[in-house]
């Protein structure tokens, strides 16, 4: 691709000239053929994806239109080298992960944490836990609270000794996005 310098009456061209168009990148003038549309029938997949990115561009205008969330997301925007925009498109197309969930101080007695790794390209939003006994009956649950880049959740119920049960863990993101991750305990 060959790069050239635009005359300074040229810098601010934007849009289309016959079949060329011009468009800014960030920093960088682009000049393009303009794309070719036919009559394509998209695929279940593709028009699936374009419903997450139509979707994703309300959210993003709903953000810029929110003060406060635009504040949330403008430091990761420019720390990435990103519109706010752009920034709160790729928040909505990815989901907050639970990496880790530490069980190692939990033995079944009221008092104790259990810590969760979670993360998300922007923030976290939150973290719920639910404690679950064999049947799947709840025995407990409740958000956990941030302690730095951990999560702790302070265990309220007393359970007899040895008796297994489920920690299901999920994070959620801005968006709304949640992703959830179970650990078994014996």
């Amino acid at each position: 691709m060959a790069k050239i310098t635009l005359s300074s009456s040229l810098m601010d061209a934007h849009g289309k000239m016959g079949n060329v168009v011009f468009r800014r990148h960030g920093n960088e003038h682009i000049m393009a053929h303009t794309p070719m549309v036919g009559d394509h029938v998209p695929t279940p997949n593709q028009a699936a994806q374009r419903q997450r990115f139509k979707l994703a561009a309300i959210y993003g205008s709903a953000v810029l239109a929110d003060p406060a969330k635009k504040a949330v997301y403008a430091d990761k925007a420019k720390q990435k080298g990103l519109t706010v925009f752009a920034m709160c498109i790729a928040d909505f197309l990815h989901v907050p992960s639970v990496e880790n969930i530490d069980l190692s101080t939990y033995t079944g007695k009221p008092g104790e944490t259990i810590t969760i790794q979670a993360s998300d390209d922007v923030a976290v939003a939150g973290v719920a836990v639910r404690i679950l006994d064999t049947t799947g009956a709840v025995l407990e649950q409740g958000p956990a609270q941030p302690n730095g880049g951990n999560w702790n959740y302070p265990t309220t119920t007393a359970l007899p000794v040895g008796q297994p049960v489920t920690i299901e863990v999920t994070a959620s993101d801005l968006p709304g996005h949640t992703t959830t991750k179970t650990q078994t305990k014996s």
